[in-house]
């Protein structure tokens, strides 16, 4: 009996002990998956630098989640793709964003046309598409999965017009245009909201993207009388034209658009870029607490001021983590009824979307001046 009483007691030692034992031999548990947020956008090229901006903004607000304790209790992960900013490829980078499931919701492309290559794929499969620059009318248009966190261009140019009509007080206004399908469309629809406004337009010129001789153009304007060139085309273009201009007609002056709106212009165009107006959705030396701390933060990782592309894409990934948050899922049609219906609060202001998935937010009109941007008041 007593052999039967010291067997029961050892075999129940035993069961008490092996758990123990396996369970210093087994491995910690694994942490749940990061939550994945694509970037698609040019990482090489002639715009590397609006892409790189986006992939600074989009990385700086993940590590700020991150160093909180990222989202739903999972590490945040930033993956980049270099569309190059190029159509078919974007097209390519959609396929793949798409199929990965582990990828939550995708912040891109930049150029209108590149993005407008990318959405059928996105709203085909159903996962958020934040758009920071694309600001052609059609592009939110492919479907709800489609939001742009910038302006439809229609509103930016009529913000462009009353800049040369009324902060600048000119009535005979130019326009050059870049022949792309963003250029072209913009450049009707500005030459239509100069008649409508009261301003006169003098003269048209169209340049392809890369042109670096601009006397013929400068030289049709000037005939014309203008008075100041609305410009819709990026830095690359504005810079020499602005140079070259300036060598003629020390007078001219130059509206731009936010695509413009960089460092990289002041350094190219130099003295020449002095005056140069833009309107703004963002403005790096605002005194607001929240502008000043993402601006310190940036500059202090990045060495430069963020543009405002650049914190439009910051404020898009702090839309679409906010919206995981509040969907408390990674589900991919929850995020998108988070983001329709989200009042968020950033560093351009406070975003919505509008019933066509575009943000609503007022323009400040910032100008060149010593070599560098400032707001005009």
């Amino acid at each position: 009996m007593k052999k039967i009483t010291k067997l029961v007691a050892l075999a129940a030692i035993s069961t008490m002990i092996l758990p123990v034992l396996a369970g210093c031999g087994s491995k910690a548990p694994t942490q749940e998956a990061p939550i994945k947020v694509a970037v698609a956008a040019p990482q090489t090229g002639d715009y590397a630098e609006y892409g790189t901006g986006f992939k600074n903004a989009v990385n700086l607000m993940a590590e700020e989640w991150n160093a909180k304790g990222g989202v739903l209790g999972r590490k945040i992960e930033v993956v980049v793709y270099d569309d190059k900013n190029n159509g078919e490829e974007a097209a390519t980078i959609a396929e793949k964003i798409a199929s990965d499931k582990s990828i939550s919701a995708v912040i891109g492309h930049f150029a209108s046309g590149v993005a407008m290559a990318a959405t059928p794929k996105y709203q085909e499969t159903g996962i958020v598409n934040i758009s920071p620059s694309a600001s052609h009318a059609d592009f939110t248009k492919e479907g709800n999965f489609i939001f742009r966190n910038n302006t439809v261009i229609s509103i930016e140019s009529k913000a462009a017009v009353e800049i040369a009509l009324n902060t600048l007080g000119k009535k005979k206004i130019g326009v050059l245009s870049v022949k792309t399908d963003w250029g072209t469309n913009t450049a009707g629809i500005v030459k239509k909201l100069i008649a409508e406004l009261g301003g006169e337009l003098v003269d048209h010129q169209e340049i392809v993207d890369g042109t670096v001789d601009f006397s013929p153009n400068i030289s049709q304007l000037n005939s014309a009388g203008a008075e100041v060139v609305i410009v819709a085309a990026m830095y690359n273009t504005l810079a020499p034209l602005a140079t070259q201009y300036k060598a003629v007609n020390k007078d001219i002056q130059f509206v731009g658009f936010s695509n413009a709106y960089s460092q990289q212009l002041i350094e190219l165009a130099k003295e020449n870029a002095e005056g140069i107006h833009f309107p703004a959705q963002f403005f790096s030396g605002s005194t607001k607490p929240e502008v000043s701390k993402f601006v310190e933060a940036y500059k202090a990782k990045y060495g430069s001021n963020p543009s405002s592309l650049t914190a439009q894409a910051y404020d898009s990934m702090g839309i679409i983590l906010t919206a995981i948050q509040n969907a408390k899922s990674t589900d991919r049609a929850k995020i998108r009824d988070e983001v329709e219906k989200i009042q968020y609060s950033g560093v351009t202001g406070a975003t919505k979307f509008n019933e066509n998935r575009d943000s609503v937010r007022p323009f400040t009109v910032v100008k060149i001046e010593g070599g560098k941007f400032v707001e005009v008041k």
